[in-house]
């Protein structure tokens, strides 16, 4: 009789793990530290080394560039979430997209010079993704898409100190946001430019009203 209840619990024990490890993994709640900063004060954040699907582009983000370079990275990460359940048993919510902007003259930006715009559009991934999970989505992805692009990638970035803040409303009204870190914040604070302006999406454009999106305004800085 005990080893019949020895027998029972370990297969519960068992079948619990397994339960534990299939909890779908929200990364924004998980991660909030990242992922959630208020929309009232910039805070400084330490981002650590992190995954992600990249891919590269310059233009204006409503053009067919940046759609089809968008419509690569969720092509890639729902087949890998799928592959990390059926192969690892790990399930997550697919995490938002992000986007680094830059231009070879900044003013572009200043000045609504949308064709000049350089970007880098990215998914991060769990660091359990291993490089032949990639692969595997690349190749289901590029069954419906077409050939891989040359700048689709999955590489560890690292941004290390950083200031955000939550922007509600429309994307065309960041500007006073980033005027206020660029102009009031690093330098109160002693810190300068250390990498490319990063965007986080919390809202999904299609579905969400301008004046309701949700948006985390990202600048890596160091001290000087």
């Amino acid at each position: 009789m005990d080893r019949n209840r020895e027998i029972l619990v370990n297969s519960c024990l068992r079948l619990e793990d397994r339960a534990n490890k299939m909890q779908k993994i929200d990364f924004k709640k998980t991660l909030k530290t990242l992922y959630a900063p208020k929309a009232k004060d910039f805070v400084l954040v330490d981002i650590p080394k992190m995954k992600f699907i990249m891919i590269d582009g310059a233009g204006v983000p409503e053009g067919p560039t940046y759609t089809e370079a968008v419509s690569w990275l969720y092509a890639v990460s729902y087949p890998l979430k799928f592959l990390s359940k059926q192969q690892l048993e790990q399930d997550y919510v697919v995490p938002p997209l992000e986007g680094l902007w830059w231009a070879e003259d900044m003013s572009a930006f200043t000045q609504d010079r949308k064709k000049e715009w350089l970007w880098s559009m990215m998914i991060m991934q769990p660091d359990w993704i291993r490089e032949n999970m990639f692969d595997q989505a690349v190749e289901k992805a590029a069954k419906k898409l077409g050939p891989k692009p040359a700048t689709l990638r999955f590489e560890t970035f690292e941004e290390g100190l950083s200031a955000q803040i939550l922007h509600i409303g429309p994307y065309s009204e960041e500007g006073p946001t980033l005027a206020r870190l660029h102009d009031e914040f690093m330098p109160a604070n002693g810190l300068d430019w250390n990498g490319k302006h990063h965007e986080i999406y919390l809202g999904d454009p299609r579905r969400t009203a301008p004046e309701k999106l949700r948006t985390i305004l990202r600048q890596p800085v160091k001290r000087v």
